[in-house]
């Protein structure tokens, strides 16, 4: 496949490693707005892009993929407060998006483990919960949008919560997320489920920017040739 990686940062880096890796081959970069008038022709007449730029920008990219007819994968968080004129925005355009918070296969497992501990906990008496997830310290949205997703998945297997928080809370029909920013961790997501008598902890660390790279390449070679709105769910069949 000729592959534009949109966003040129240390996970765009990462992405072309992988993809090179897979035998395809990456026809431009574009970093910056101008970058895609520079690049025009090339991408133009790439079979697909993987995005991961700022979350301020992603919108404008995926709408400058639809205009162009090209597939979009995004890994950028920060924008899903757009989502559903996004959705709509595809429908209309009849193109292809494929968006996740989180790339790494192993934390796609994780976020059905979560679900199904969720399901689990909300019939059991004493237990108070809340998210941790710390990142490196360039990340710009906090929570994460893999904590978000983790949150909501909590949420909608207990009816005793109605929202969660990015800050400790005592309230108990709010889920607590707490952010930390340290170093260059690449992620660390932990869902903590405490009582007096004892501690339940289900997490996941990433070792480094790999499996998220993988899932992103493999994200696209799913999304060519198709039409709509898909997930990790749709690509592992979860």
């Amino acid at each position: 496949m000729k592959i534009v990686i949109s966003g040129y940062g240390k996970m765009g880096k990462e992405v072309d490693k992988t993809a090179s890796l897979r035998h395809h081959i990456i026809v431009a970069k574009p970093d910056r707005n101008d970058d895609w008038n520079k690049f025009k022709i090339k991408i133009e007449n790439a079979d697909v892009v993987i995005d991961f730029s700022m979350p301020a920008v992603a919108v404008d990219n995926i709408y400058r993929c639809f205009n162009l007819g090209l597939p979009i994968v995004t890994g950028t968080t920060g924008w899903y407060g757009r989502m559903n004129e996004v959705k709509k925005v595809c429908a209309e355009k009849n193109a292809a998006l494929f968006y996740a918070p989180n790339f790494s296969i192993g934390v796609n497992l994780f976020f059905r483990v979560n679900e199904q501990l969720a399901h689990i906990m909300a019939g059991v008496e004493g237990y108070r919960m809340h998210i941790e997830e710390t990142h490196h310290i360039h990340k710009l949205d906090a929570p994460s949008g893999t904590a978000v997703r983790v949150a909501e998945g909590i949420i909608n297997n207990n009816d005793n919560l109605k929202k969660w928080v990015n800050c400790q809370s005592d309230k108990p029909d709010e889920l607590p997320v707490i952010s930390f920013r340290e170093g260059e961790v690449p992620g660390i997501h932990a869902v903590i489920y405490e009582s007096d008598a004892d501690r339940i902890t289900l997490k996941h660390e990433a070792k480094n920017r790999s499996g998220f790279a993988l899932g992103a390449v493999l994200a696209a070679e799913f999304l060519v040739d198709k039409k709509g709105v898909f997930t990790m769910g749709d690509l592992l069949k979860l």
